[in-house]
């Protein structure tokens, strides 16, 4: 069952500030942008997060003076009083409203035993170089700054304690310049925080990660060294920053039989639990920018072997009016023509059994991405890029425009292939989920001292 525990976060100092400093995930930019956005705030949580934008253009973002900038902004910022510190534990409730839809989450630490024992389940594999970036960025800090988006099957009664502290004043409420409000309550009621505990404990078997697994792995990996496990630190390296040719493997951990009885701050990172009921998973695209020296004629016939297709007739200013609407359908414009394009059922009968081959982002991996252009490792092949759908249909063809290329407008993953995958200990293909609204790092704070 799940074990998750208060804290006292370290936190902005009043919704002007809170405001100011959230940010988007680290992750969610690129150099470039990423400079912009602390050019035009240097209170964002970006100057900590992606300290080389206080750094020559062209540091290594890796380099040990990035996490000395880090550490440095940061120390300042509390020294200043834009951070202040919860002297009691408390849980946090953290409410994203989007386009009239609002998702409401528990902000709590979660055991790092968890994921070694395979409660908190992934869907995803690391890459080293990420995971060690995010070492080096807690230990540079003592803190977690940014949350593990977890996800679990809804409860109930969880969802009535909820509700009945959304009731309360909240200690931030504000509307980001995307215009997504942001809300967030404190629980400090010591029968509530026991109840919250309890309630985990006994009616959420599993928990999952949605997004953050690198976040993920960095904390366990974190802990594992300060309990003095080295040796299992180097074999989980290995593990998790290998992915096989199929982008299966396994959630079972080799660490689970060092696991020691410990309640250091290091022995539970920090997240954020939504119910599945209230999440949504938008659509994933691919952009192909190098053809593999095949012609539009040969793409097509080549396509056609698996694929039924047609021709988007009715397009408005060459932008189809709909996304794909079921699994197993897809749109892929092509030489300035948008088609519709769905497996057939001769291949569907093949693949359907396996909840990995069967997901429609390992449909167009296995029969696009590497039978036609031979693109294995979608990780680190530069010929395609990923775009997430909340930048429309128009960005993809834009895109393919500029390169001569293709693009794949996706049906999204569900919740529930998500959960059957992890329930299996099978790993889905890199860039399967993208989600909205996205949570944001700054708010809530956890400290390891």
């Amino acid at each position: 069952m799940a074990n998750i525990k208060n804290f006292k976060a370290l936190r902005p100092s009043n919704t002007d500030n809170a405001k100011l400093i959230s940010a988007l995930p680290y992750d969610v930019y690129d150099s470039e942008s990423a400079r912009a956005e602390v050019a035009n705030n240097p209170y964002s949580f970006l100057a900590i997060d992606r300290a080389e934008t206080l750094l020559p253009v062209g540091t290594d973002i890796y380099s040990d003076l990035v996490y000395e900038k880090a550490t440095h902004v940061f120390n300042k910022m509390i020294d200043d009083g834009i951070f202040i510190r919860d002297i009691e534990a408390c849980y946090y409730i953290y409410s994203l409203c989007m386009d009239g839809r609002t998702q409401t989450g528990l902000v709590a630490c979660t055991a790092v035993d968890d994921y070694l024992n395979g409660i908190c389940k992934k869907h995803e594999n690391t890459v080293l170089a990420k995971e060690n970036d995010r070492i080096k960025h807690v230990r540079s800090l003592k803190a977690q700054t940014g949350p593990i988006f977890l996800t679990y099957k809804n409860v109930k009664s969880i969802d009535e304690i909820i509700s009945k502290e959304l009731t309360n004043e909240p200690i931030y409420d504000f509307t980001a310049e995307d215009g997504i409000r942001h809300t967030v309550w404190k629980i400090s009621n010591p029968y509530t925080i026991s109840l919250i505990g309890k309630e985990f404990s006994e009616k959420v078997p599993y928990t999952y990660i949605a997004d953050g697994h690198h976040r993920a792995a960095a904390a366990v990996k974190n802990a594992l060294e300060l309990r003095g496990n080295t040796n299992i630190l180097t074999r989980r390296s290995e593990e998790t920053s290998h992915v096989s040719d199929k982008y299966q493997g396994t959630n079972k951990n080799p660490c689970t039989d060092m696991n020691q009885d410990s309640d250091k701050e290091y022995d539970y990172f920090l997240s954020i639990l939504f119910p599945d009921n209230e999440l949504m998973i938008m659509d994933y695209n691919r952009v192909i920018n190098d053809l593999n020296g095949l012609t539009a004629t040969e793409i097509l016939e080549k396509l056609s072997r698996k694929f039924k297709l047609s021709v988007i007739e009715e397009i408005a200013d060459g932008i189809p009016e709909r996304k794909p609407e079921m699994k197993g359908h897809f749109h892929i414009y092509l030489d300035k023509i948008w088609y519709e394009m769905s497996i057939r059922d001769e291949v569907l009968a093949k693949i359907q059994a396996d909840v990995i081959d069967s997901l429609d982002v390992s449909i167009i991996q296995n029969y696009v991405l590497e039978d036609l252009f031979d693109i294995s490792d979608p990780r680190t092949d530069k010929r395609v890029n990923f775009v997430g759908g909340i930048k429309g249909i128009k960005v993809l063809k834009e895109m393919a425009d500029k390169a001569n290329g293709m693009a794949i407008s996706m049906f999204p993953t569900s919740i529930y292939e998500i959960m059957v995958a992890a329930d299996q200990n099978k790993l889905m293909p890199p860039k399967s989920t993208w989600f909205e609204p996205k949570l944001r790092s700054g708010l809530l704070i956890h400290t390891m001292y």
